[in-house]
């Protein structure tokens, strides 16, 4: 590290320290999604989304449908809620089963510093640790690749119109490559 000492020395790279992270970003911590959550998440989504959000066919997905407890998430920090995750269980085809992600939020004060990566490895590990085949989402693939998620092609059928190019994937088993066919709400 003698190098970058050297270079902070310099004016014009003092930009280059280190930032004291501990002090500069109050700490949080990721906690299960519980009903003491709801209005403060419901703002965040209003925040990020806006009330089209209501209006995409991803939430034809969530409606009547419960969401998986243990991977839904939020992260609280001294401010509040400052993150959050969903997750829905999903029939695909006949006998397929996969979770459904989403949405994710969040909140601007932490956006950059690593809570959306917490949240989605955490909801995701769940996911594999229940037994679910695969994880979807409709999303850019250029921000969710660093979670491992790949085009899906045209393998699944939502109910409604989506841009087939946003249906992603990210396979947790071997069955997560043969699934296909239409995404419903468990009955």
């Amino acid at each position: 590290m003698p190098k970058l000492r050297s270079l902070v020395r310099h004016s014009r790279l003092r930009s280059l320290r280190p930032l004291n992270t501990a002090a500069a970003i109050p700490a949080y911590v990721i906690v299960p999604d519980a009903p003491e959550h709801a209005a403060a998440v419901e703002a965040l989504y209003d925040d990020v989304f806006g009330p089209g959000r209501f209006a995409k066919t991803a939430e034809r997905l969530r409606e009547g449908n419960t969401k998986i407890a243990d991977a839904s998430l939020v992260a609280v920090d001294s401010d509040g809620v400052t993150g959050v995750v969903r997750v829905w269980p999903v029939t695909v085809g006949e006998k397929g089963r996969a979770a459904f992600l989403g949405p994710i939020a969040v909140a601007e004060r932490r956006r950059g510093n690593g809570v959306a990566f917490k949240l989605m490895e955490r909801a995701i590990g769940v996911c594999r640790e229940q037994g679910y085949a695969a994880v979807i989402l409709v999303g850019d693939f250029e921000y969710y690749e660093r979670f491992g998620f790949k085009p899906s092609g045209d393998r699944f059928q939502l109910p409604g119109p989506v841009d087939q190019k946003r249906v992603l994937i990210r396979e947790l088993d071997a069955r997560g490559a043969a699934l296909e066919g239409a995404l419903a709400v468990p009955h």
